[in-house]
């Protein structure tokens, strides 16, 4: 813990993610630390029983989670969100004051890019994860419940620079089969997309792709995210979550530049595919424009 730490110019996410960094968490811890980085700012005026009920976990474990850290209790983390996040003892406003709810989840959208273009700056966790999947052939794709479209999305596009690229979108006992039959096809990695409310089926699916010696690269919401816990590498992207259902622009951003990744990985044989594909293309007309 480094309560002397200077507040600077990052995020609020980014910066109360600072807080957990080098720390084993339980899963019950995970689930604590993820609601306080959805909740950067807020998160400081909450009480111990309402992160509790954000976390679904007890108040005790709450107050164990701020000891973990280096606190006397939860007071004390409350204390350290408030200094961290820069917001003083008056809680934020949010967005503009004539702004509706629709103009307010958009714009916290348009920050949620903003955020993700700034941890672009370090391109080492994009690069490991290009190489990883550049190199595996198949390429395994999962995406279950609401990261399904997500992983459709990106294998569309992905399979015209990748030989073999197969989606992974429904559970049940055949998902753990997929996951065999891409192994012994040769597959050295997968790609795992796990957003909110994290299905268990998927966590399923990364302990297994582990055991069978697969690399795991996953597209996920938070650092701390139960999915991270399986990965090799973890790449995150805020999820919106002021509507009735979230928005994963963000998410689908990043999917993009991690295919961008793999291009990058190998750019040889990705302009060889796609002329392939162009000339395709071009004798079966396929497009009007």
């Amino acid at each position: 813990m480094n309560d002397g730490a200077a507040i600077g110019t990052a995020p609020p996410t980014d910066r109360v993610l600072d807080l957990f960094q080098g720390i084993r968490l339980t899963p019950t811890q995970r689930r604590i630390a993820h609601s306080l980085v959805q909740h950067a700012t807020s998160a400081a005026y909450l009480s111990a029983a309402e992160v509790a009920e954000l976390a679904r976990v007890s108040q005790p474990s709450v107050t164990r989670f701020a000891m973990a850290l280096g606190y006397d209790g939860y007071p004390a983390l409350r204390r350290r969100l408030r200094e961290i996040t820069g917001t003083g003892s008056v809680p934020p406003t949010g967005a503009s004051p004539g702004d509706n709810e629709m103009q307010r989840a958009i714009r916290a959208e348009a920050g949620n890019l903003h955020r993700l273009a700034d941890q672009l700056a370090d391109r080492d966790r994009i690069t490991a994860a290009g190489s990883l999947l550049a190199a595996t052939r198949p390429l395994p794709v999962l995406g279950l419940r609401a990261a399904a479209p997500l992983a459709a999305y990106f294998a569309y596009f992905a399979a015209k620079v990748h030989p073999d690229v197969r989606v992974l979108d429904s559970g049940g006992s055949l998902l753990t089969d997929r996951l065999e039959q891409a192994r012994a096809a040769g597959a050295t990695a997968l790609l795992a997309i796990v957003l909110p409310r994290y299905p268990r089926e998927s966590l399923d699916a990364l302990h297994a792709a582990r055991a069978a010696g697969l690399a795991v690269v996953v597209i996920t919401d938070s650092a701390v995210s139960p999915a991270a816990e399986y990965a090799d590498v973890t790449l995150d992207a805020a999820v919106g979550a002021q509507l009735v259902f979230d928005l994963h622009t963000a998410p689908m951003a990043l999917s993009m530049v991690v295919l961008q990744a793999i291009c990058d990985a190998a750019p040889a044989e990705t302009q060889r595919r796609l002329e392939e594909f162009e000339r395709s293309a071009a004798q079966r007309q396929l497009f009007v424009g």
